[in-house]
């Protein structure tokens, strides 16, 4: 939309601050015929004037007792309230170096005296063309903005309603691991906000970024949707067969997570690329002898490294058929002694540093 194609309104508030009163009067004249006319005879004033009602634009002497016009703009710009109302300085001066001063202050216009009533009518409308067309185009940005975050907020729901059914599907089929997946999540938050907190974190690993791994720990073994009954859900220890078949649930998972991936384009987001990492990788290990892809050290996705801790030490403090749960104590040094061959030593250091928060986490969640 063109300036020109919007109109002021007839009711539009002019405030003209002069210390003179015949161009208060003068001024009054030229401008009541059009719009509505508040009148001010200092700075002091008019900044009271402002404070109770923002008018639509002001007309400004320079040169006045006290407090010049200059000043007054200033802080007219610094109020959040009358920042954006138009300001045009009525000036006898006529120097280049003072009309910069006016638009540094943050001036729109400057009419000088002695002024011509028509300059006047013709600059004031210019800028409430102008003021109006702008306020417009706030607005719609505003109602864009409104509409892109609830397209945003349907596509996070979306995404989360789709986890929460995968993860409860994953749930379903290997009911002993109890509470495991919330633990789990947890963990990794603690962790990833400890490693994020060092001086030489990540800088990708922000708060929001933290969010999304954390939502995305639950989806480390979503690939176990694959894995037949009898292997599943076997009481006892895996044959060597079988293990083989078991470890493929990593895979699985990925390739799951990928297809989401796929489908949702651009609006995937990081908690499923996460997810993806997570699902594949979580049992890599750091001195590379872990699996699928026999990945080592920082060629392993973060994600991944922080859920291996999480996942390994839950696993050591949890009963399951075929083992007995270890102390809190067992579980933390069976993890120290792994730093370097089987876990990122840097996240071991942070399971260590949040001991605290970490346990707090188990007995929260425990089965």
């Amino acid at each position: 939309m063109t300036p020109s194609a919007v109109l002021p309104t007839p009711q539009a508030t002019v405030l003209v601050v002069d210390d003179t009163p015949a161009n208060l009067t003068l001024l009054a004249q030229v401008l009541k015929p059009e719009y509505r006319v508040q009148l001010a005879v200092s700075g002091a004033k008019a900044l009271e004037i402002c404070r109770r009602q923002a008018p639509d634009l002001i007309v400004l002497d320079v040169m006045m007792p006290e407090m010049d016009g200059y000043e007054v703009c200033r802080r007219i710009k610094a109020d959040p309230a009358t920042r954006r109302v138009p300001v045009i300085f009525l000036t006898a001066l006529t120097r280049p170096e003072d009309e910069s001063a006016g638009f540094d202050a943050g001036g729109a216009d400057f009419i000088h005296k002695p002024f011509n009533p028509a300059t006047v009518l013709a600059r004031v409308r210019t800028h409430l063309q102008l003021k109006l067309a702008e306020d417009h185009l706030l607005r719609h940005n505003a109602q864009l903005s409104d509409e892109l975050e609830a397209r945003r907020r349907e596509v996070e729901r979306l995404r989360d309603t789709t986890l929460f059914v995968m993860v409860g599907l994953a749930e379903f089929r290997d009911a002993d691991t109890g509470n495991h997946i919330q633990r789990t999540q947890e963990y990794v938050r603690t962790l990833a906000r400890w490693i994020a907190a060092q001086p030489d974190g990540p800088a990708d690993l922000t708060e929001a970024a933290i969010d999304e791994l954390a939502k995305a720990a639950p989806l480390h073994d979503i690939g176990k949707v694959a894995i037949p009954d009898g292997i599943l859900l076997k009481p006892g220890k895996l044959s060597p067969d079988e293990w083989q078949v078991m470890k493929t649930h990593a895979e699985h998972g990925a390739d799951l997570l990928q297809r989401a991936v796929d489908r949702l384009g651009d609006d995937a987001g990081l908690m499923l690329t996460f997810g993806r990492q997570i699902a594949r990788h979580h049992h890599e290990k750091w001195d590379g002898s872990g699996y699928p892809d026999g990945l080592a050290g920082e060629a392993i996705p973060l994600a991944a490294r922080l859920m291996a801790v999480a996942d390994v030490y839950d696993a050591l403090i949890s009963v399951r058929p075929y083992k007995r749960a270890m102390t809190h104590e067992e579980a933390l040094a069976y993890i120290r002694d792994g730093a370097g061959s089987h876990f990122d030593p840097r996240v071991v250091q942070a399971l260590l540093a949040c001991v605290d928060e970490v346990q707090a986490i188990a007995a929260r969640w425990a089965d």
